[in-house]
C-alpha cells in the first residue's frame, strides 16, 4: 500500500515576498518577507515611522512595490488585483471618505460596488452601524462625524462584504473605549468564524490583549515574528519591542529641567 503524500501546507491569508519601496533617498520599507497564516489575528507593530502604513499599502494594492510580490490567499496583488481585492477589506491609515454622503449612503454605495445585492446592502449596513455604536448616526452626513465616528464607519465599509482578509491600519486610534471593546469583539467574531486579520499599532498592550501572533518592523525591516508568546520571550511585548528596536527608554534625568522648583 502506497503511502499518501504529506497534505500540503495552507496557503497563507497574506503573504509578502521581498517587499521594498523607496521614497528619495529615504528607503521606507526593506525587502520585508512575512507569512500571515489563515485564521490569525495578526499584529504589525512598530514604532512611528517603521514602515508599516508603507507595507500595509503595497501588501493592500494601494501602493506600488518597487520591488517584490504580495498576495492573498494566493491571489497576486498587482498581476491580478480584481480577485485579490474582491475578497479583502481595508482600513488604510488617513482614509479619505465620501463625506457628504451620510453614513448609511457611505455603506450603500460602498457595498453596491462589490456588486452586492441591493437587499444585502441594506440589511448589513443596519447591523453594521449596530454593532459599532453608530445607530441613529445613519441619517446624519459623515462631514459631520466626529474622528472616531469615521474611523468606525470606515471599518463598516470594510467590512460590509463579508470579505475572507481584513487589513487594518491603527484601527483604534481616535475610538473611545467603549467603541474599542466593540471592534475588539467583531474582529474576534471575525477570526473564530475563519477569517483573518491583519492590524498595525504601535501601542504594545493593545497588540498583546488582542493578537496571537505579532510581527516587529523597525526602519522598514522585520525584526522578529511568530505567535505572541515566541516573539515576547517571556517577557512583556512592550519590553521586548524596546529591545528589539534597540531604543532605550528616556530617563527622568534627560529631562530634568521638567522636574518644577517652588518658586
Amino acid at each position: 500500500m502506497e503511502a499518501a503524500e504529506p497534505a500540503a501546507a495552507p496557503v497563507p491569508a497574506l503573504h509578502l515576498q521581498q517587499l521594498a519601496k523607496r521614497f528619495g533617498q529615504k528607503v521606507a520599507v526593506d525587502g520585508l518577507t512575512l507569512a500571515v497564516p489563515q485564521g490569525s489575528l495578526f499584529g504589525l507593530v512598530g514604532p512611528n515611522g517603521a514602515g508599516k502604513t508603507t507595507t500595509l499599502s503595497m501588501a493592500t494594492g494601494l501602493l506600488r512595490p518597487d520591488h517584490g510580490a504580495a498576495a492573498v490567499l494566493g491571489r497576486d496583488v498587482w498581476r491580478d488585483p480584481a480577485a485579490a481585492k474582491a475578497i479583502m477589506g481595508v482600513l488604510p491609515d488617513g482614509v479619505h471618505l465620501f463625506d457628504r454622503l451620510t453614513g448609511a449612503e457611505l455603506l450603500r454605495y460602498t457595498g453596491l460596488l462589490r456588486g452586492m445585492p441591493e437587499t444585502d446592502v441594506v440589511a448589513r449596513a443596519s447591523d453594521l452601524l449596530g454593532a459599532l455604536g453608530l445607530d441613529g448616526t445613519g441619517g446624519t452626513a459623515v462631514a459631520d462625524y466626529s474622528a472616531g465616528m469615521r474611523k468606525k464607519i470606515a471599518l463598516a465599509c470594510a467590512l460590509i462584504h463579508a470579505p475572507s482578509l481584513l487589513v487594518l491600519d491603527e484601527p483604534f486610534e481616535s475610538v473611545d473605549p467603549v467603541s474599542g471593546e466593540a471592534i475588539r469583539a467583531i474582529l474576534r467574531g471575525f477570526v473564530a468564524s475563519g477569517g483573518t486579520v491583519v492590524l498595525s499599532s504601535h501601542v504594545m498592550e493593545l497588540v498583546e490583549s488582542l493578537c496571537d501572533r505579532v510581527a516587529v518592523v523597525a526602519e522598514g525591516r522585520l525584526l522578529a515574528t511568530g505567535t505572541l508568546d515566541e516573539v515576547r520571550a517571556g517577557t512583556s511585548l512592550q519590553h521586548r519591542f524596546v529591545q528589539l528596536v534597540g531604543r532605550e527608554a528616556l530617563g527622568t534625568e534627560t529631562l530634568a529641567w521638567l522636574r518644577s522648583a517652588s518658586r
